[in-house]
C-alpha cells in the first residue's frame, strides 16, 4: 500500500506537490435526527462520528462544509453533533460552513449552528425554532369496539398521555412545561451561536415559524443566500476542490437493497410513516 502511494505521488507534477489545491470536505447531514431504532438512516452522533472525524482529516482540507437537509428530530442528538463538530473545528483550526439545502428546520437548523457561517438557497426552508409533541387519542374508539384497556403502573405519571385514555389536565400541564423547558434550551442555543447577528424580534424568531433563505437572512438566522460551490470558491479561490465524505456501504447489501436496524415489515412501515410525517410538516 505504501509503495503504491509513493508511486502515485512520484507521478504528480512538482507544482501539485509544492502548491496543493485547497480542499473543502463536504459532510452530508441528511434525514431525520434521532436514534436509528426509531428512524431508518437517522442522523445521530453514533452514525456520524467516523464521518465527522474523516472530514477534518482530508488531505489539505481548508474548510468543512455541512450539507444539511433535515426537518429536525432529537434536540439531544442535534446538540451532540454540533458540539463534536465545533470541538474538532477548534482542535484542527479548520472553519466550518453550513449550507441549508431543501430544509434546515427545528433540529436541522440546530445542526446549522455548528457552522461559523450559515448559508441557504433562496427557496430553502429555514427556522422552526420550537418544540412539538403530537399523537392521537383513541378512548372513544376502543369503547365502541368493546375493548377493555388494562394498564398497571408503579408511579402515578408512568402512563402519561396514554392515547387510549382521556386526557388528564395535570398530564397536559406537565407535558407543556416539559416542552417549554426544551424550547428554552433551544432558544439559548440559538442566541449563544448567533449572538448579535440576530436581527428580528425574538418573539417572532422563536415562534416555530419557518422562512425562506432571503427572509432568514434578514432575521439573522443565516448569513446569506448562496450555494456551497459558489460561496466556497469565493472564500478559497476558483481552484478549490470538493471531497464528499461518504459512509462505508456493503456492496452485497446495497445490491440487495438491504439495510441495517430493520426488524420487521411492520416496524419498517411505522418508521416510514414517522419519517414522512417529519418531512410532511414542511410540504416535502
Amino acid at each position: 500500500m505504501k509503495k503504491a502511494i509513493r508511486t502515485l505521488i512520484s507521478k504528480l507534477p512538482i507544482d501539485a506537490l509544492a502548491n496543493p489545491k485547497p480542499v473543502v470536505a463536504i459532510l452530508p447531514l441528511e434525514g431525520v435526527i434521532g436514534t436509528s431504532g426509531r428512524f431508518s438512516n437517522a442522523i445521530n452522533l453514533a452514525n456520524l462520528e467516523e464521518k465527522i472525524k474523516s472530514a477534518f482529516e482530508v488531505y489539505n482540507v481548508k474548510a468543512v462544509a455541512l450539507a444539511i437537509n433535515s426537518p429536525g428530530g432529537s434536540p439531544v442528538q442535534s446538540e451532540l453533533i454540533v458540539m463534536r463538530i465545533r470541538e474538532l473545528s477548534k482542535e484542527n483550526n479548520i472553519p466550518v460552513y453550513a449550507f441549508a439545502e431543501d430544509v434546515a428546520a427545528s433540529g436541522g437548523y440546530m445542526l446549522a449552528l455548528a457552522g461559523d457561517e450559515i448559508f441557504a438557497h433562496q427557496a430553502s426552508i429555514v427556522g422552526s425554532i420550537g418544540v412539538i409533541n403530537s399523537g392521537f387519542g383513541f378512548p372513544a374508539a376502543i369503547e365502541k369496539l368493546g375493548i377493555e384497556r388494562r394498564v398497571y403502573t408503579a408511579g402515578e405519571s408512568k402512563s402519561l398521555m396514554d392515547p387510549f385514555k382521556p386526557e388528564v389536565e395535570k398530564d397536559v400541564k406537565m407535558m407543556k412545561e416539559l416542552l417549554k423547558e426544551v424550547h428554552d434550551f433551544f432558544k439559548s442555543f440559538v442566541k449563544e451561536a448567533r449572538g448579535d447577528r440576530l436581527k428580528g424580534i425574538q418573539k417572532v424568531i422563536f415562534s416555530g415559524q419557518v422562512w425562506n433563505g432571503t427572509e432568514a437572512t434578514k432575521l439573522g438566522l443565516i448569513d446569506g443566500v448562496g450555494d456551497m460551490r459558489s460561496v466556497m470558491k469565493e472564500k478559497l479561490g476558483d481552484d478549490v476542490k470538493f471531497k464528499r465524505i461518504e459512509g462505508e456501504k456493503s456492496f452485497i447489501k446495497g445490491m440487495l437493497g438491504l439495510k441495517t436496524n430493520r426488524t420487521t415489515i411492520a416496524d419498517d412501515i411505522v418508521q416510514t410513516i414517522e419519517t414522512r410525517s417529519e418531512w410532511g410538516r414542511f410540504g416535502l
